[in-house]
């Protein structure tokens, strides 16, 4: 089933947009790729970055809205990525980076296609876990700006994972939450960094 990308805040675009067309903001930034790509570089798939900060003995307590990543693509793959952050006068370019997360996302999201439910994917972030997963929310309807990972969605954590969680293999939010809240009780995993 095809994926329902939730519209990016059009500010938050034109941030992206304004960004790439910087010659300073490109150079500058720590991405070797894009500084070298030899094809027009295009932001895509808007993702809403989401952030579970703790886990709660139930299994999840609300996520809030940290920013919207694009993929930034140059030819027939994504070479980088560019995050948006929400600032007092409105939604703000914030940094290009490159690295696993950014092949891995467009994995994930590549595999989620395959899926036959139709989704809304986002990112959720669990600094507490020290992890990233694709967020595959089976309510397709409404802006991404909110919600928490309801029982039937699906989280995909993206590499690299934490150890004992294999990247890449969709799990339904009922099924991983309590796995990941037993994890972040008995204190097996490090704490979030400062």
């Amino acid at each position: 089933m095809p994926l329902h990308f939730p519209p990016a805040p059009a500010p938050a675009l034109r941030s992206v947009l304004t960004a790439l067309g910087s010659p300073t903001a490109v150079r500058e930034a720590r991405t070797p790729a894009l500084r070298a790509a030899q094809q027009p570089a295009t932001p895509e798939l808007p993702l809403p970055v989401h952030v579970l900060d703790r886990l709660t003995p139930e299994g999840v307590s609300a996520t809030r809205l940290a920013g919207w990543r694009f993929l930034i693509r140059c030819g027939d793959h994504a070479v980088a990525a560019a995050e948006t952050v929400l600032t007092p006068d409105g939604w703000a370019f914030s940094h290009f980076f490159e690295g696993p997360y950014v092949a891995s996302t467009e994995r994930a999201l590549r595999q989620a296609e395959t899926a036959p439910q139709a989704y809304q994917p986002r990112l959720l972030s669990m600094p507490s876990l020290y992890m990233l997963t694709l967020w595959l929310r089976g309510d397709t309807s409404d802006d991404g700006a909110t919600g928490h990972p309801a029982p039937a969605d699906v989280l995909v954590p993206l590499a690299p994972a934490p150890p004992g969680i294999a990247s890449h293999r969709p799990h339904r939010v009922a099924d991983l939450l309590p796995l990941l809240t037993h994890r972040a009780k008995s204190g097996r995993l490090m704490r979030s960094p400062a």
